[in-house]
């Protein structure tokens, strides 16, 4: 008796999977079919996308190009003093809504410089090491032989190559490059909106006052600004994984160990641009 119902039942669900489906019953299915072709496509771009956004060696040393960077786009001459320059996408849309909310207060920003990898702050550098650019006008490859003391000098305003908040796509200079401009007039008007604003839209300002706070790392700037959401998370990795022995590839670069470049110049930051 108890192997004949067995056999009935089965013999039960074979013809129910026979039957013609019903319309809802081919809805469903059709419906259960196109979620699963879908998570099978969307599946590896959540990985890419992963991909991009872990932080490497390579993109805190500023080892790539940004014109060809997925997580980078071009700056609007809108919003810049010439085109050509590049931010991360994150960074850039915070940027457009600090702008609008300065020009509702009468206040405009525009970005002076933005993005420089690794090649173009070689060339910024090297031209200062050699000579051929002038620095408070002049050629410290004459003036100053001695290769730490001429490195410290160039290190007042201007990143060894490989060590520069730059290359993250998060850093921004906004105006003018001189203090001066922001201590009256425009300038100083734009600087107390930024100090009282910018943080509302992620931006903190890395390079404030030298003094107890900040004993290390370059003169203050007023204009420079850093998206710290993402810069955060950079200048933590360069505290846990980058050495001075990283810092290479340019003229100059043997004086990095000697001077502590990542502990007095990546890491010499204000408190706000920290994680």
């Amino acid at each position: 008796m108890h192997n004949s119902m067995i056999f009935m039942a089965i013999t039960a669900l074979l013809l129910s999977n026979c039957r013609p489906q019903s319309p809802q019953t081919d809805l469903a299915l059709s419906a259960a079919a196109e979620t699963a072709a879908l998570t099978e496509t969307t599946a590896p771009e959540a990985e890419t996308t992963t991909r991009q956004d872990s932080f490497t060696i390579a993109y805190l040393t500023g080892q790539f190009d940004p014109a060809s960077h997925p997580d980078f786009t071009t700056i609007d001459i809108k919003y810049a003093d010439r085109t050509g320059q590049y931010l991360r996408r994150d960074a850039y849309e915070a940027f457009k809504k600090m702008h609008a909310a300065a020009a509702a207060d009468g206040v405009t920003l525009r970005i002076i410089s933005a993005t420089r990898n690794f090649n173009r702050q070689k060339e910024i550098w090297e031209a200062k090491w050699n000579g051929s650019r002038l620095v408070d006008g002049k050629n410290l490859a004459e003036t100053m032989p001695d290769p730490v003391q001429r490195a410290l000098k160039i290190l007042e305003y201007s990143s060894m190559p490989g060590s520069s908040r730059h290359h993250w796509g998060t850093d921004i200079d906004i105006n003018a490059l001189t203090d001066g401009y922001f201590r009256q007039g425009e300038g100083l008007k734009i600087f107390e909106w930024l100090t009282a604003h910018a943080h509302e839209y992620g931006f903190c300002r890395p390079y404030s006052a030298k003094g107890p706070e900040r004993p290390n790392g370059y003169f203050e700037e007023k204009w420079h600004w850093s998206y710290q959401p993402v810069s955060g998370q950079l200048t933590e990795l360069a505290r846990t994984q980058l050495k001075d022995s990283m810092i290479r590839g340019f003229a100059g670069a043997e004086t990095a160990g000697s001077i502590g470049v990542v502990q007095k110049y990546v890491l010499g930051v204000s408190k706000e641009c920290t994680r």
